[in-house]
């Protein structure tokens, strides 16, 4: 067994010897004793093969998933349906890597993939150039507020407070230590209270929007590009990508940088990822978009040949010219966004939409109509709501996982006022008889 442990008792000897001293105890002398661990390793016997798959799949088999529950769960990570083609195609050989595509001559098909995933995101948001992909969309609204400072030279942004609390968190990590102040926008009845914004907006690099909101509701947006162009800001815009099968899409609204989390495009949720930052622009920004860009162009025989282009934006200049310095990007789950863009096509993704609209509406009103229960915002929503309950919101997300449902987010974790709301999401995915059973299990609570 000693081929499968990293250091031998020779080679630890060897090591210990090396260094100046005899044993291990020794090595870490300097630790005091209330630091270090007082019980030994206990470990079992070693396992076969045959044990071990056991012994996983045993534990494993505790987890609960949206498999096996009926999910209402959001706040930027849902449950659509993911065509098994996706998991088939991207797990092949030629996509199935971690190398990045430089060398052009041995990578025509990934970076044929990105510029295909290029293409349809542009499309799909109404823009005119995007990204190979960033981390998440939480770090893609991150890189969006940087590129609007380089490109605006200032360092104030305007965001709303609707946007999700989580991508909140990392801007704050992300622009603080930038120097980039924050201005943030309140809630008004649901919606960001836009009344105080020619004011704020006043040397700022951009305004940063959510809509649909983390709450869910659709902003109204129509107008604000006329604020923003008097004051020389630009319009950050997040979006849910499934949405603008109904919705009006970024490019519509005169949106500068559009950026949205691509999990909902083929993705599975994961336990929370990977997932898949998208970003897209107006081609006057393309300079400053953060991350790689695959480009069409020909070879010296006048073949079509796809290569990444403008790369001196990135790591091969210097680290504080850089647009930004991510070495890595999500190539495979952009590829997976690709792949399920290229199956569903612009009718399956507005009937996806539609059956988010449809479904996510039968059940608000079903809920509202529970005694007890009540819709807190009357305004339009794409496929998630927030209602208020009659008992704290997480005794029925406990009561739930009895009996088979996820039945949705405690708003109290993120705004301890709301411990008596619950976000629910409700996706294509849900059948009618699944949302009358929910109701029907909500009725339990009612007062």
């Amino acid at each position: 067994m000693d081929k499968y442990i990293p250091n031998t008792p020779d080679v630890e000897k060897e090591i210990l010897q090396e260094i100046g001293v005899t044993s291990f105890d020794e090595l870490i002398s300097n630790i005091p004793q209330k630091f270090r661990s007082a019980c030994d390793v206990n470990l079992p016997p070693p396992l076969s093969e045959l044990e071990v798959v056991k012994l996983l799949k045993g534990i494993s088999s505790k987890n609960i998933s949206s498999e096996n529950y009926v999910s209402f769960l959001g706040g930027g990570v849902y449950d659509h349906y993911i065509p098994p083609v996706i998991d088939f195609l991207i797990a092949r050989s030629e996509f199935y890597t971690a190398y990045t595509p430089y060398q052009p001559e041995v990578s025509q098909g990934t970076l044929q993939s990105i510029y295909e995933y290029q293409s349809l995101i542009c499309g799909l948001m109404g823009m005119d150039i995007s990204n190979a992909s960033l981390y998440d969309g939480a770090t893609a609204t991150a890189e969006a507020i940087f590129m609007a400072c380089n490109v605006t030279r200032r360092s104030k942004a305007v965001i709303s407070k609707l946007i999700n609390p989580f991508y909140f968190e990392v801007l704050k990590t992300y622009l603080e230590n930038r120097g980039v102040e924050i201005e943030v926008l309140q809630e008004k009845e649901g919606q960001t209270d836009f009344s105080e914004l020619e004011g704020k907006i006043k040397g700022s690099a951009c305004l940063v929007v959510q809509s649909p909101n983390f709450f869910g509701v659709i902003e109204e947006l129509d107008g604000l590009k006329e604020i923003l162009g008097s004051s020389g800001s630009l319009f950050v815009m997040i979006v849910d990508p499934i949405s603008l099968g109904v919705l009006k899409s970024p490019g519509e609204y005169g949106t500068d940088i559009a950026v949205a989390e691509g999990q909902s495009l083929g993705i599975h949720q994961s336990f929370g990822g990977p997932f898949l930052g998208i970003i897209a622009a107006r081609k006057d920004f393309i300079r400053n978009m953060p991350g790689r860009i695959a480009g069409m162009t020909e070879d010296a025989e006048g073949k079509r040949a796809f290569t990444l282009v403008l790369q001196t934006r990135e790591q091969h200049i210097r680290r504080e010219r850089a647009t930004s310095n991510i070495c890595t990007n999500q190539a495979l789950m952009a590829l997976s966004a690709c792949i399920f863009l290229s199956l569903v096509g612009k009718k399956g993704i507005r009937k996806l939409a539609e059956l988010c609209v449809q479904k996510s509406h039968y059940l608000s009103d079903r809920v509202s109509e529970l005694k007890g229960f009540e819709l807190v915002y009357r305004r339009p929503f794409f496929k998630e709501f927030v209602v208020s309950t009659p008992v704290k919101a997480m005794k029925i997300v406990e009561a739930g996982l009895e009996e088979g449902f996820f039945p949705g987010v405690v708003l109290g974790d993120f705004y301890p006022e709301r411990e008596n709301q619950l976000l629910i999401a409700v996706t294509e995915k849900r059948s009618m008889e699944e949302l009358d059973s929910f109701v029907n299990f909500l009725k339990k609570f009612e007062k």
